[in-house]
């Protein structure tokens, strides 16, 4: 909660992030993957919150079932050393989930965007509350953000050196449009076509730019580029008691409230952590690497994406193999969001990566069943210049359909 006077510097938000880098010896891989809810006799219709709640209860690999405020469904399995165990992990815990809800008609859909009319707010919350004041005070798609996208988060390990640190965050944000775009999984929204194939990527972009955009702009130090984020960002919402949330509806950035103060106080420490919680760049430090880029997707498809971001993230080898294969698209957000892999540079670097990916995990032993999937995406989509949106695209010109089945989570899904 806000202090009476000021007690923070800048310096203390340069300390912070900082601390945020930290080299690590672990190499666990952390996985998380949200859902769109919908009940199999009526899509149209709304899911009830508690019946989710306890179909994700006692998960056997240890996963925990969350809410985004729309009602999206998420769950984070506990991080793994190594691939295969993590998504294995997050597969078994979803593979119970989904049996669980269907016993209630309800299923769940692997899609970046609800494709239908924005969803309303599924529950209240202060957090949430103010949110919604502050985005629909400054952003409109703010809302949609909110209730109605989807995504896959890929965890990954820092690395055991500063230098290695370094690298990661570089390649993270070099490697992020073409991810992006190979991976690109919503391109209907209000019912129809929207002419993007990641709409869930294009509506993050139109939000509050200073709280979404790639935190590194040009070539930095790591902790230096989090710190100058953070603080040109706008302070979203101030927690004046644990169950008031004011959102700040008026122009501020943490810079200025450190100095200037609000009518409510001055930043502590714990506001400062706050804040950092609410920035959303498509890669967040967190001790670890957030890879938050990827929309949504179908199982076996989700492990595809956590493979190759990982294995590109994480092992020099590969990374080196497509350093120059992805320096023409990097930065080049919205381009990923709009065509996928239908332009030229995108196509070129999204064979380059699955190639060295692919390469990179039967040497370093990933477990076959990921391989066989990754592969498969590579022949099914990469190979065709095509996307995951592109088979929503042909679902919806034969019959209109705006929501593929729901996950089945079964063996072998991508033979």
């Amino acid at each position: 909660m806000p202090a009476t006077r000021a007690n923070l510097s800048a310096d203390d938000v340069y300390a912070l992030a900082g601390a945020h880098f930290n080299p690590s010896h672990s190499t666990r891989v952390g996985v998380e993957v949200e859902w769109l809810a919908v009940c199999s006799d009526d899509p149209h219709g709304r899911v009830p919150i508690d019946v989710v709640g306890t179909a994700g209860s006692e998960l056997p690999a240890g996963s925990r079932l969350t809410f985004e405020p729309g009602g999206q469904v998420e769950l984070s399995a506990p991080p793994l050393q190594g691939i295969g165990p993590a998504c294995a992990a997050l597969a078994a815990d979803a593979a119970l989930l989904t049996s669980r809800l269907g016993s209630h008609g309800v299923g769940l859909v692997g899609l970046g965007l609800d494709p239908r009319r924005d969803r309303s707010r599924a529950f209240a919350s202060p957090r949430y509350d103010a949110m919604e004041q502050y985005f629909e005070a400054n952003c409109p798609s703010g809302r949609t953000m909110m209730c109605s996208t989807a995504a896959v988060q890929v965890n990954v390990d820092l690395g055991t050196t500063p230098e290695t640190v370094a690298a990661r965050w570089h390649r993270a944000h070099d490697l992020g449009p073409t991810l992006a775009a190979a991976f690109a999984n919503s391109p209907l929204a209000d019912g129809v076509p929207s002419g993007w194939k990641s709409r869930r990527l294009a509506v993050w972009e139109e939000i509050d730019s200073g709280r979404t955009d790639p935190a590194e702009r040009v070539r930095r130090e790591p902790a230096l580029a989090w710190a100058e984020y953070a603080l040109g960002a706008r302070v979203m919402l101030i927690r004046h008691t644990d169950d008031r949330y004011q959102p700040v509806l008026e122009p501020l950035t943490l810079a200025e409230w450190i100095e200037h103060g609000h009518e409510l106080g001055y930043p502590t420490a714990d506001d400062l952590e706050y804040h950092l919680t609410t920035l959303f760049p498509p890669v967040r430090p967190r001790g670890w690497l957030e890879l938050r880029m990827i929309d949504s997707l179908p199982d076996p498809w989700w492990r595809v994406a956590v493979a190759v971001a990982t294995t590109l993230v994480c092992d020099d080898a590969a990374a080196d193999t497509v350093a120059e294969a992805i320096a023409p698209t990097r930065g080049r957000w919205l381009d990923a969001a709009r065509h996928g892999l239908q332009v030229r540079a995108f196509e070129h670097s999204a064979r380059v990566c699955f190639e060295a990916a692919l390469a990179a995990m039967v040497r370093l032993g990933t477990d076959a069943a990921t391989v066989l999937a990754v592969e498969a995406f590579a022949e099914r989509y990469v190979e065709r210049q095509r996307t995951p949106a592109d088979d929503r695209l042909a679902a919806w010109a034969e019959s209109g359909a705006l929501f593929p089945e729901p996950d089945a989570f079964a063996e072998a899904t991508w033979a």
